[in-house]
């Protein structure tokens, strides 16, 4: 079960805008074979989806928990969904 296919959408919140969120989580997703995407939303959070193997998604959520060094991650919200709804690759969305 560890390794079947997961898919989460995540919120992330606190200072996770203006410090590179986005770049980080796209290279941290690409460098652990996630597909997904990240974008910011206008009230200051971070979205993302993120889907693979349950062992590389849990270590991104682990990851994404501390952010790169110049953010603050307040706490993150999770949502299951469906992984043959994410696109192949990671993205950064506008």
């Amino acid at each position: 079960m560890r390794n079947e296919t997961q898919a989460k959408r995540l919120r992330i919140t606190g200072r996770v805008q203006g410090v590179n969120f986005r770049a980080w989580t796209k290279a941290q997703a690409e460098e652990l074979d996630l597909r997904g995407w990240v974008r910011n939303e206008p009230d200051g959070a971070v979205a993302a989806v993120i889907a693979g193997p349950g062992s590389a998604v849990a270590t991104m959520l682990e990851r994404l928990r501390s952010g790169p060094p110049a953010a603050s991650v307040a706490g993150i919200a999770v949502e299951e969904t469906d992984p043959s709804n994410v696109p192949d690759g990671f993205a950064i969305r506008r």
